[in-house]
């Protein structure tokens, strides 16, 4: 079979949402580095992951760097596309992770990732927001990807505290919250009136558990409470974690794309609020639910990033859709 264009150029097709494969493996990095304090999981899990996880962020990064500087073109037209647009900001998300997988054991390591990222997604909020207000957008255009570069401003108060002071993370945690609740009332509007999403963008449904799972941590770190507001926070992502559990009919006959990541990061932020609550609660239920979410992470990532080397190696990732 005679090589297409397509793949002698897999390189100019190498998408930005590889990066939300850094994403998942951050999450599953920083669920194992709390199990450890919390769940007396063993460090070394969390250790390893840790470089893995940073490997696999400078190989993506050096390979979109090459595409950048080779197929400037092709950068612009997906930094310019309605859907792929939102992914950008998995970039900026990755750092922040990162800086929060060093946090606690690299600070300076932490600080070299958490400045720039927050400054790199605070452009980035600011520019999709502009361009949903400036371009019109399609309703069918709308899907949980949308969240991607707000739950990044959520982010930013777990590894800032130290690095700045309150004020500076309650603007990121407020553009976060605020936004989490306009989106959501977008795209359920869109989910249960209109047309039902493309199939590669059903696994994003998960993403809907990730602003609650994240702002509840982002407020027990600044705040350091469990109160009416946190308690919501905490409830709101355990019932977004159920109806994704309640639909799985929707996701176990999927064909395999690279949003199939979308699944990891999510469920990470529940099993990590699962671990916080019960170590603020201590009790049972918490902890039987700690354990399971650390169980569903781990197989859920052993499956996505299976299929992701399997497709790889096929050759079927990096190509023009």
């Amino acid at each position: 079979m005679e090589t297409t264009i397509e793949e002698k150029n897999r390189l100019k097709f190498f998408p930005v949402m590889m990066y939300a494969i850094v994403m998942g493996l951050s999450g599953l990095t920083i669920t194992y580095q709390k199990a450890a304090i919390w769940l007396n999981f063993p460090y070394i899990i969390g250790e390893i992951l840790m470089y893995v996880t940073t490997a696999v962020f400078i190989a993506i990064s050096f390979i979109y760097l090459r595409k950048f500087f080779k197929y400037k073109i092709a950068v612009k037209n997906e930094f310019s596309h309605p859907v792929r647009i939102n992914f950008f900001a998995a970039i900026s998300i990755s750092m922040l992770m990162l800086a929060i997988i060093y946090k606690e054991s690299h600070p300076a390591i932490s600080a070299v990732f958490w400045y720039p990222g927050t400054l790199l997604h605070f452009y980035l909020t600011m520019h999709t927001i502009a361009f949903w207000i400036n371009e019109n957008q399609q309703l069918d255009h709308s899907n949980p990807a949308w969240f991607i570069p707000i739950v990044g401003n959520v982010l930013v108060p777990v590894a800032g505290v130290g690095f700045v002071n309150l004020g500076l993370l309650m603007y990121f945690f407020s553009v976060g919250m605020f936004f989490w609740i306009i989106l959501f009332a977008v795209i359920l509007n869109r989910i249960i009136f209109h047309n039902q999403m493309a199939v590669k963008f059903v696994p994003t449904l998960f993403i809907l558990i990730a602003p609650p799972a994240v702002g509840f941590i982002a407020y027990f770190k600044m705040f350091g409470v469990i109160d009416v507001f946190a308690l919501m926070l905490f409830n709101m992502a355990v019932f977004f974690t159920l109806l994704v559990a309640f639909m799985y009919k929707n996701f176990i006959k999927l064909k395999f794309f690279i949003s199939w990541w979308a699944f990891v990061f999510p469920l990470a932020a529940m099993a990590i609020s699962s671990m916080l609550m019960y170590h603020e609660k201590e009790c049972l239920p918490l902890l039987l639910l700690s354990y399971f979410m650390v169980g569903v992470v781990t197989i859920v990532i052993l499956i996505v990033a299976y299929q992701t080397l399997l497709h790889m190696k096929k050759k079927e990732i990096c190509i023009k859709e």
